[in-house]
């Protein structure tokens, strides 16, 4: 993949070898872009949780008139539980 030479490389990674909670959210969304949905959901779970959260808090800070803080919490907790649970599905 072109875009691999331009990512970010994860920190926890290079400095304590263990990947992060985050880690395969660049190439998920390369992925993504590239019409790979299932490659995507692979290399990182929670992306498609994660790309809502991120669409829940545009409207949020878009749409003054209605009150998303109840979606966004609830989107922001599933999204930390996959994170977590695909976390100690990779390593365990």
């Amino acid at each position: 993949m072109a875009l691999d030479e331009y990512m970010i490389p994860c920190m926890s990674k290079k400095i304590f070898g263990v990947e992060c909670l985050g880690c395969g959210t660049q190439r998920a969304m390369a992925l993504l872009f590239n019409g790979d949905f299932v490659g995507a959901f692979n290399m990182f779970p929670a992306i498609y949780t994660l790309l809502l959260l991120f669409a829940s808090l545009g409207l949020h800070f878009i749409d003054k008139k209605r009150n998303y803080n109840k979606p966004i919490i609830y989107l922001a907790i599933t999204n930390g539980i996959v994170m977590i649970v695909s976390f100690f599905f990779k390593h365990f």
